[in-house]
């Protein structure tokens, strides 16, 4: 159901329902990490839409991207480089 700001109620209370259990059982303020995780795994299930939680040993897709190797310049470029930098750095005009 939308309201007058264009918000969907159960959105709102699902954010003020899952805030509330991070502050209850987050391990930093004293929760026990298993059921904070499983906590966490429900609540990303529901977002989500699916059935069930991701099993611990099923790993996401998310290394599936291709690789890209990026070539440094050669060491005397790079010096080059860094000492023509130094020099126009320095070059510079002061205020004194």
């Amino acid at each position: 159901m939308w309201t007058d700001q264009g918000r969907d109620d159960n959105q709102e209370w699902s954010r003020a329902e899952y805030t509330a259990f991070i502050r209850a059982n987050h391990p930093d303020v004293g929760g026990d990490r298993e059921v904070f995780q499983a906590g966490l795994a429900e609540f990303r299930a529901a977002r989500r839409g699916a059935a069930r939680p991701r099993e611990a040993d099923e790993q996401p897709d998310r290394f599936d991207a291709p690789v890209s190797v990026v070539a440094r310049l050669p060491l005397g470029r790079r010096v080059r480089t860094r000492v023509g930098r130094w020099y126009r750095r320095r070059k510079r005009t002061r205020v004194v």
